[in-house]
């Protein structure tokens, strides 16, 4: 018997209990029937942050970011291209600093981008500043402990 994964849902935040084996066929939700990875980052606000972290038995990979800041313009593409890469081992999410800012404080964030691991619905691993797609592959092969 394979074991499931809880997977939360990018559209609908429903949980959703996926066999690991499962996780690479483009598993779909039992509650909204969109796909559960889109091989894109999902953008979260608080609420929804909370449910991706604490319910997901995947690693949660966040990128803290603003859209006027430098730094997180060169960002967006590596944090894009590392969650095509690595989806379904991971959810890879944004959170905007300016619109969530007691978000940012309550990791405490001070500068920008930010990336956290979340595994087990605890910070695994932080950096600040700019990192290469190894970094976050790293992360994950670290994390996951999921083989798609």
């Amino acid at each position: 018997m394979t074991e499931a994964l809880h997977v939360v849902c990018p559209h609908c935040d429903g949980v959703n209990r996926v066999p690991q084996a499962k996780l690479a066929e483009a598993p779909k939700c039992g509650r909204c029937h969109d796909k559960l990875f889109t091989g894109e980052p999902v953008a979260l606000d608080a609420a929804r942050f909370a449910r991706h972290v604490s319910r997901s038995d995947l690693p949660v990979i966040v990128d803290f970011w603003a859209a006027w800041c430098g730094p997180c313009r060169a960002m967006a593409p590596i944090f894009a291209r590392a969650a095509a890469e690595i989806e379904p081992r991971a959810r890879f999410v944004k959170v905007d600093v300016d619109a969530n800012p007691q978000l940012a404080q309550q990791h405490g964030v001070q500068g920008i981008p930010a990336l956290f691991a979340f595994a087990g619905g605890q910070v695994a691993a932080r950096h600040s500043g700019l990192v290469d797609a190894g970094v976050l592959h790293s992360w994950v092969d670290r994390f996951a402990g999921v083989k798609v």
